[in-house]
């Protein structure tokens, strides 16, 4: 009897350690953007470059994906950081993601790239205030840390729309991916919200390779087309953006793509989808 309650107390302590393990890479609960739109009053917004980078969350303890699971970021790089939960993008430089994503993938950092890279910060998780008053302490903050790869993202207000517009069109002429506009007075929340707008030159979403589709005239002996599925079982064709070498060695079966599109038809599907690149799952 004691030889069964020990095994059960062993079963048990097994148990738990699964659950906390599980529990701890869950997907952080974090803001998510949703796409600008007009009509919005953007003097009530603050603006800032959105950057072309791998968000990266701080809990005060580590850095994780979005989805949750670790960043293996050497340790100097997050000694650094505060006990104060962040948010924010770890960045290269404009047109560098490819690069980046090379660089964070690695199971083992090497110390000369990560010195390369940046984590920008644009939100304190759980803080109190408005965004601009955390904008505001995100400023203090990394003032104080001076530490040369933290850097806060500039939060600054536009006197109106024909004014981020034209600021909209000399970041992207520039190369910056697009901008970003955070409420200036919205308390932190988490989950898709309109608190936080993204402003692209096209919207892009994901979806999942599902087959290929072959090509046809100079493209015979490679792929036509991606078969894609998005996640809510819609699927598609995208056979524009692809180059030479993604029709001799296409992303795989199974793998996350990124695509851009002008617009959604009646039925959801995306109106002349171009392909960007593949998804990093992290």
């Amino acid at each position: 009897m004691p030889r069964l309650r020990l095994l059960l107390m062993l079963l048990g302590a097994l148990l738990s350690m699964q659950v906390l393990a599980a529990a701890s890479n869950a997907p952080p609960a974090i803001v998510l953007a949703e796409v600008y739109r007009q009509g919005i009053d953007v003097t009530q917004y603050l603006v800032s470059e959105k950057y072309d980078g791998v968000r990266g969350i701080w809990d005060g303890h580590t850095l994780r994906h979005r989805s949750g699971n670790l960043i293996s970021a050497p340790a100097w790089f997050v000694a650094s950081l505060p006990p104060t939960p962040l948010d924010g993008e770890l960045w290269l430089a404009r047109g560098k993601f490819t690069d980046l994503s090379k660089i964070i993938r690695r199971t083992e950092p090497i110390d000369d790239e990560w010195r390369q890279v940046r984590y920008m910060i644009f939100e304190l998780p759980n803080a109190p205030g408005t965004f601009s008053e955390r904008a505001n302490h995100i400023k203090a903050l990394v003032s104080e840390l001076n530490v040369s790869w933290l850097r806060a993202v500039d939060q600054f207000p536009v006197a109106d729309t024909a004014a981020l517009m034209n600021l909209f069109k000399r970041y992207v002429k520039d190369g910056a991916e697009g901008l970003m506009l955070h409420r200036a007075d919205a308390l932190y929340v988490t989950g898709r919200s309109d608190v936080l707008l993204k402003l692209k030159p096209l919207p892009d979403a994901e979806a999942r390779v599902i087959a290929y589709v072959a090509g046809k005239g100079r493209f015979v002996g490679r792929i036509g087309a991606l078969e894609v599925e998005m996640s809510d079982g819609k699927r598609f064709r995208i056979g524009s953006g692809l180059s030479d070498a993604d029709r001799s060695n296409p992303p795989p079966i199974g793998s996350l793509v990124t695509y851009r599109y002008q617009e959604l038809t009646a039925n959801g599907i995306p109106r002349f989808p171009r392909y960007w690149r593949v998804r990093e799952e992290f």
